[in-house]
């Protein structure tokens, strides 16, 4: 069964948002909705943004594309670790070779 949502408050950007979350989400949300006010401040600050709308998307593809790196980053090292294992399995193979032999 699903968790029952309920409206959690957010303040972004000195503007109050109502998000729908489950329970056992709102503080991630709650941390997520702060992370996202800090980078769009920053984006505010240094002055080359002014719209609300264009800091939000900014902010966004800043975010997404931190995301998108470090998933690539985990990939790589799930194929290093899978190669590894690989190897490490020739490698018993071999050494159980030569035992029987």
């Amino acid at each position: 069964m699903k968790p029952a949502s309920q409206g959690v408050n957010v303040n972004i950007m000195g503007r109050e948002f109502t998000v729908a979350c489950p329970e056992n989400e709102r503080a991630a949300l709650t941390r997520a909705a702060a992370h996202l006010d800090s980078r769009m401040r920053e984006i505010q600050k240094s002055g080359k943004v002014v719209s609300l709308e264009r800091c939000a998307v900014i902010a966004a593809l800043n975010v997404v594309n931190e995301l998108l790196s470090i998933h690539d980053e985990a990939r790589k090292k799930e194929d290093l670790s899978d190669r590894m294992r690989a190897l490490h399995d020739k490698l018993d193979s071999a050494m159980q070779e030569q035992l029987n032999l």
